[in-house]
């Protein structure tokens, strides 16, 4: 499940993306060198943001816009509890954020904050302030 917008983000960037592939909107994104974003889905992933736009394969074209902030509906991994106000990284799942560990602030890891408690019994979708 992609994310949800639930209050408007108000600062974008623009990346460069393979004109090959599809990115759905409220896709997180994992940002690469040299300025290149891709679907995150991977634990641990640099945050790029989550897509604003839909990137279709057959487009043809080589950018995305994405959202840096913002209230977003994210899926929360089973992967460790959630915790109001804790750091979320993303998750080795498509879409998913996982709890902050040790030093994934100053490695660029931290998508945002929760902004609800999660207990990882089963996935479930939090409210997230994206801060990139």
């Amino acid at each position: 499940m992609t994310a949800v917008c639930i209050e408007t983000p108000t600062r974008f960037a623009r990346y460069t993306c393979a004109s090959n592939t599809t990115i759905p909107k409220g896709t997180l994104l994992a940002l690469t060198s040299p300025n290149t974003a891709a679907a995150c889905a991977a634990a641990d992933a640099v945050a790029g943001g989550i897509a604003w736009m839909e990137k279709n394969a057959a487009d043809a074209t080589t950018e995305i816009t994405a959202a840096l902030d913002g209230v977003w509906g994210i899926t929360a991994s089973t992967e460790g509890n959630i915790t109001i106000g804790m750091d979320v990284v993303s998750s080795d799942v498509a879409n998913m954020i996982a709890p902050y560990d040790t030093l994934d602030d100053e490695d660029g890891l931290v998508f945002g904050k929760a902004l609800e408690t999660f207990a990882s019994v089963t996935s479930a979708v939090i409210k997230v302030r994206l801060n990139i």
